[in-house]
């Protein structure tokens, strides 16, 4: 484990605080805040502390001059404030002089949002290849850096990685919580499964090649799962497959036959019209939008014995009620027994808020991308700069 927030001295200290509040907006309103709250823990901690609070994220993805108001922090700096009674400011100004001046004014205790990071990225990318003079510039700003931003780990950017080797720095409690749930897949009770849905099998290829020595059952599912049954040459109507991975999907399904369990039925969309068929019934017309009744029996029964599961990606298409059943039914399923779920961040974690299972899994990480790299290797870059704890 890394050094975290309480092995560090903070009290009375200027700490920049990297955080993740890339929430999704819609209509100028937060849709889900649970990042923000994820890092309230830590915001409270540095108040406890009596420190200098500089708190850092970007939001969305920052192309052109238009996009900074757009994607301006000010909402996030206002749902920080219904949660916090010791209230944040926004720095608008990217100008570190201008910065600094509002930082010496600010009293201990007090908090501070810096605008985007990624408004640096206007600027020859500055933030997303970690300038050297941004990172350094960055960290003038503090006398300690916590890194508190999961989802942000796998990214070698100068509010990251940049800082971390300019500052004595340290993990918040969030990426702590992350680092111990995931941890747990490293040794996991016995036996241990992993459900992976999601459109692409090539985004997720190192974390099938790096799991699937050590998982006893793959559950495939969502349109991932059509790529397999093309490369078993299963009629898959116009389902969307991925032609680049049918070589792949075949010799990893001859290697670990044993283990990769595929769907036999599926519901999906055949002349405007919503039909549920046999993998052996589909025909050239039939577009699959998720599993059918006896893939989640089958599944269950699978699942029954398991005591671990990590699970990244729906198994079907979450979106629309109509192809919900099928994520819904196994998160019911497996939500009623005493298991260690895991879930992997992105839309997974987004159809358990959705489906209203958000409480009943042990643990869903914030991470998405984030998540699975970690898993792929601990070694990630806005990790390797921080030390890890002395056993």
């Amino acid at each position: 484990m890394k050094i975290t927030i309480k092995d560090i001295n903070v009290q009375n200290k200027t700490v920049i605080v990297r955080c993740d509040f890339n929430v999704s907006i819609k209509d100028n309103k937060i849709i889900d805040d649970t990042r923000i709250k994820e890092s309230l823990k830590t915001i409270k901690y540095l108040e406890e502390q009596n420190s200098k609070i500089i708190l850092i994220s970007h939001l969305g993805k920052v192309k052109t001059a238009a996009d900074k108001k757009t994607y301006s922090l000010e909402i996030v700096k206002n749902q920080l404030n219904k949660y916090l009674d010791n209230k944040v400011e926004l720095e608008t100004s990217l100008d570190f002089n201008q910065i600094k001046k509002r930082i010496k004014s600010l009293p201990q205790g007090k908090i501070l949002l810096l605008e985007n990071t990624r408004f640096y990225d206007l600027d020859n990318q500055k933030e997303s290849n970690c300038d050297e003079n941004l990172s350094q510039n960055y960290a003038s700003l503090a006398d300690v850096f916590i890194n508190d931003a999961f989802a942000t780990i796998h990214r070698r950017h100068a509010s990251n990685y940049g800082i971390s080797k300019y500052l004595p720095s340290a993990i918040g409690f969030l990426i702590e919580k992350e680092l111990q749930n995931l941890d747990i897949l490293n040794n996991p009770k016995r036996p241990y499964a992993i459900i992976m849905g999601g459109s692409k099998i090539s985004d997720k290829l190192n974390l099938i090649n790096s799991l699937i020595e050590k998982v006893d059952y793959l559950l495939i599912g969502g349109a991932m799962s059509n790529t397999f049954l093309k490369a078993s040459k299963i009629e898959i109507g116009n389902s969307l497959y991925e032609e680049s991975m049918l070589d792949y999907c075949q010799k990893l399904m001859t290697k670990y036959q044993n283990k990769i369990i595929l769907p036999i039925d599926f519901k999906g969309l055949t002349n405007n019209k919503v039909k549920t068929k046999n993998i052996k019934t589909i025909d050239k017309d039939f577009t699959i939008f998720d599993i059918g009744p006896k893939t989640i029996k089958k599944y269950e029964q699978v699942l029954k014995n398991v005591n671990t599961i990590f699970w990244n990606g729906p198994l079907g298409k979450y979106e629309e009620q109509i192809y919900q059943k099928g994520t819904k039914q196994i998160l019911k399923y497996i939500t009623k027994y005493p298991k260690t779920t895991i879930l992997g961040g992105g839309d997974i974690v987004s159809a358990c808020n959705i489906l209203g299972y958000q409480n009943k899994v042990s643990f869903s990480s914030t991470g998405g991308g984030a998540t699975l790299s970690y898993l792929e290797n601990p070694n990630q870059p806005g990790l390797t700069n921080i030390e890890n704890k002395e056993i």
